[in-house]
């Protein structure tokens, strides 16, 4: 898979897509865990020498019912992706990220990295929660 198009339509093929765009796709991926599901969102990034990057992101809540610090501290004993902040309606929201080079990026590290970013996800989500859901 060397195109963002190549990634989308074999995404579309695996799991079901809800957001669709030129540059961003949006996924529903089960989680397992009562019929619980959590979005993943695949956009492509490049960086200052026009590398392209799969990012993946899952949104996990609001930021601002949560401590930086101890946010910044969980994000420090990840060992798969990190977190990030980014505006969803103009709220400062948490979220689940992984970057991945297209130069290694094929079928089964794409469905991989879905998956696990999905169960993370769903995971801290419900940590933040206390079992329940933002959306």
């Amino acid at each position: 898979m060397e195109t963002f198009s190549e990634i989308a339509e074999f995404a579309r093929e695996h799991f079901n897509a809800v957001h669709d765009e030129k540059f961003v796709l949006g996924l529903e991926i089960p989680t397992g865990r009562e019929g619980r599901h959590q979005s993943v969102f695949l956009a492509e990034v490049k960086d200052d020498n026009d590398r392209r990057y799969l990012h993946l992101e899952t949104t996990l809540g609001p930021l601002g019912q949560h401590d930086p610090l101890k946010v910044l501290r969980i994000n420090l004993m990840l060992r798969v992706g990190y977190l990030a902040v980014g505006d969803l309606e103009s709220v400062p929201f948490l979220k689940l990220c992984q970057n991945i080079d297209y130069r290694y990026l094929g079928q089964e590290l794409l469905l991989e990295t879905v998956r696990q970013l999905a169960e993370m996800g769903d995971e801290m989500e419900q940590t933040l929660t206390h079992g329940g859901d933002w959306f």
